[in-house]
């Protein structure tokens, strides 16, 4: 079973088209990255998903589910954090995941390893608006989770946390993919999504045009014929490939070299070479 596809989605505000002929599909649990500018439409893509927002044109399915008109039981597999939205702000952590807790008819005790898992137990009985931006990220982190999903959707779930909350969320990101999460997250950190996406899609003016691995995307754009050799002694040389063919050969015969590989650009450089502009 598919796990999600979205064929050929459309969406216009007013006299703007927003998304067009948006088209992909994940068929096994990944963390799959859609990538793009502020104002590309990531948001809108991901409300088009779980249903909260209709399309104008297309399909999209969840779980083999058509998005547009999904059951309570497929819902109950689907966890999500948009934003700090849906956070109670005088009610504690503990009292805000109680909230869901009972929304889903889950025990009372799947609370405490939920505070765990995001390092915030400690915090349990603080009201929400006495946390930082960190700690309400990973509440609502703990809350989009707190059942369990077998489909998490993430929009830009890092932006504006700091290094040490950031590879937290990284590393859970990691243990629940390994345990069968199928994760679909937006970002405009490309870095980010060189860690840890699978594949990722360019979005830009409302249509994907480019989507693979980031290995793979890289290496398709990599106009340079460089490499870059590390030799037995430490030393950095960049080369090129046919130009200096003779070079590496003696120094790979005289077993000099350490490493070597090819110089790609980096997903930002591919980016901006295809787009024009920066992902701010």
């Amino acid at each position: 079973m598919t796990i999600l596809e979205a064929d050929h989605i459309q969406k216009r505000f007013a006299e703007k088209m927003v998304l067009k002929d948006i088209s992909f599909s994940i068929e096994k649990p990944e963390i799959f990255g859609l990538l793009g500018p502020s104002g590309s439409g990531k948001t809108t893509l991901i409300r088009i998903l779980l249903g909260l927002l209709k399309k104008d044109g297309g399909s999209s399915y969840v779980l083999g589910n058509d998005s547009g008109h999904l059951s309570d039981d497929t819902y109950a597999q689907i966890g999500m954090m948009l934003d700090e939205a849906g956070l109670y702000d005088r009610l504690s952590c503990i009292d805000n995941l109680d909230i869901y807790r009972r929304l889903y008819q889950l025990p009372y005790n799947v609370i405490e390893p939920a505070l765990r898992r995001v390092s915030l137990y400690d915090s349990r009985q603080k009201a929400v608006i006495k946390l930082s931006k960190g700690m309400k990220q990973r509440l609502s982190f703990a809350r989009a989770l707190l059942h369990e999903p077998r489909v998490l959707f993430l929009d830009e779930p890092t932006s504006g946390l700091d290094p040490a909350t950031t590879s937290n969320i990284h590393e859970l990101l990691f243990e629940l993919k390994e345990k069968g999460v199928t994760i679909f997250l937006t970002t405009h950190d490309m870095e980010e999504a060189t860690r840890l996406c699978d594949r990722v899609a360019f979005l830009n003016e409302g249509s994907i045009i480019e989507c693979d691995t980031p290995e793979a995307i890289c290496c398709k754009y990599n106009t340079t014929n460089q490499v870059n050799i590390t030799t037995a002694q430490g030393e950095s040389i960049v080369l090129d490939i046919k130009r200096d063919a003779v070079k590496i050969m003696h120094l790979m015969e005289a077993g000099h070299v350490k490493t070597i590989h090819s110089m790609e650009p980096t997903l930002e450089t591919v980016f901006i070479t295809l787009t024009g502009k920066e992902l701010v």
